[in-house]
């Protein structure tokens, strides 16, 4: 085929696709679906064209505008759409829930390796209080001789919950975005996070107990723990699932297991940002309120029914693009 040829058979269809691109460019909004079909069937048949000038006519000026022509396509069909509510709202309603669902495999190792540890240095100390000091260290003396004295370290006084409800937030972000970044590490930080805090908060359960104390600090972690330790979970389930990526990247590459991984992993941290602002603020100003202790149960058991429900059953008639 020479040059002339080429272009009275194929002209009409790069015709096609630059009045198509005008009209998109003035009004995408009211291009109809079988317009919006047509377009990349344009784009296809004008790609095919390209590689071909590309091949026979490589010098001449026809091959520099078929190339501008697709480049002009390619932006137009493959370009993000910005930021915006619709969105936004669709991640929130659709994709975060699934996203979730995905890892609850991994979410719920994480709720395994925190909840055993736990249990353990509950018993543990439950039974030999002085073994607190293997778990925690020495740091933990002036803690412990409140305890011995019969208080308890959770009275915030109002004045201060403001402050209180800000320093507890940012020790809330810092642990889920620790505990989701150890992944990287093949997920060993990620498992050395969630078996300490487990550990951690197992220990004091189980020195309160020791000392008939334990009944206070449950009425002050159960209206904020339950949508608290959740998020925590799916930040260990995060890093777990990028630490499997790495280990076990099945057909793929492991730098593009880990891409896949991360990328979805980010969006369930990012969407767990808002949980914590909630979990903070009740922590902050509910927890330590004077309100009845099957007050606080309550807020506690709402928000963590509420939060799983929206987990687990939230998108499930919209099928993941």
């Amino acid at each position: 085929m020479n040059l002339d040829e080429f272009l009275r058979q194929r002209s009409p269809v790069w015709q096609q696709l630059t009045a198509m691109l005008e009209r998109v460019k003035r009004k995408p909004e009211q291009m109809t679906l079988d317009e919006i079909e047509s377009l990349g069937r344009l784009y296809r048949m004008a790609t095919a064209d390209l590689a071909l000038a590309q091949r026979d006519f490589p010098k001449q000026k026809i091959t520099l505008y078929l190339n501008q022509l697709v480049g002009q396509a390619h932006t137009i069909l493959y370009r993000s759409e910005p930021v915006g509510w619709r969105q936004l709202r669709r991640f929130a309603q659709i994709e975060f829930p699934q996203l979730y669902r995905g890892l609850l495999p991994y979410t719920s190792v994480a709720f395994a390796l925190f909840a055993v540890a736990a249990l353990v240095a509950f018993g543990a100390v439950w039974r030999d209080p002085d073994l607190i000091y293997l778990i925690a260290g020495p740091n933990i003396a002036p803690l412990v001789n409140e305890v011995e004295q019969g208080k308890l370290w959770t009275e915030i006084a109002p004045a201060a919950r403001s402050a209180a409800s800000a320093t507890i937030l940012t020790n809330n972000i810092q642990v889920t975005f620790t505990t989701f970044a150890g992944g990287i590490t093949a997920g060993i930080f990620t498992v050395w996070i969630l078996v300490m805090n487990g550990l951690s908060i197992g220990s004091i359960f189980g020195l309160l107990q020791a000392h008939e104390l334990s009944a206070g600090l449950a009425e002050f972690v159960v209206a904020h723990g339950f949508v608290e330790l959740s998020v925590i979970f799916v930040a260990g389930g995060c890093g777990l699932s990028i630490g499997d990526a790495l280990l076990r990247p099945g057909l793929q590459s492991r730098a593009a297991a880990l891409i896949q991984r991360a990328r979805a992993a980010v969006q369930v941290i990012l969407g767990c940002a808002p949980l914590l602002v909630g979990a903070g603020l009740i922590e902050g100003f509910v927890s330590p309120s004077g309100l009845p202790w099957w007050v606080k149960l309550a807020v506690g058991v709402a928000t963590g029914a509420a939060l799983h429900s929206y987990w687990l059953f939230a998108g499930r008639e919209q099928v993941q693009p």
